[in-house]
């Protein structure tokens, strides 16, 4: 699968509305987005037709409207994001980057336990792979 085209942080509250639910008109995006981001109804079909041109969202006309969904997964854009963010700002290395957030961040006792968790299991895949 292709990897996903950037996208702003405008264009990720489209989106975040489309994967929550899909497909979805315009006026329906809108609803859900242009009161809680004060936005006007035509910004949300301006940043629909980007998406589109962009290749993110597809579209299909049914009944004198567009349906739109997303074309690409949002695991696919949270993992492009993040390596992005890591190149950028911790030079590539994952280690630092999770020390950084592990140490900044406000972590829940089950939070704690399901990182350890997830080292232990990436312990014991990387052993298996030797």
């Amino acid at each position: 699968m292709p990897t996903p085209p950037q996208i702003s942080d405008a264009e990720w509250e489209v989106m975040n509305v489309l994967w929550r639910l899909s497909p979805r008109t315009a006026s329906e995006v809108a609803d859900e987005l242009c009161d809680r981001m004060d936005w006007h109804p035509k910004t949300v079909k301006t940043l629909l037709g980007r998406l589109v041109k962009k290749g993110a969202v597809r579209y299909r006309e049914e009944a004198n409207r567009y349906l739109y969904t997303p074309a690409f997964p949002r695991e696919k854009y949270v993992a492009a994001a993040s390596r992005s963010f890591i190149e950028r700002v911790f030079g590539g290395q994952a280690t630092p980057a999770l020390l950084h957030f592990v140490q900044t961040m406000k972590l829940s006792e089950e939070d704690v336990e399901e990182l350890r968790s997830i080292l232990d299991r990436k312990q014991k895949d990387e052993g298996r792979k030797k």
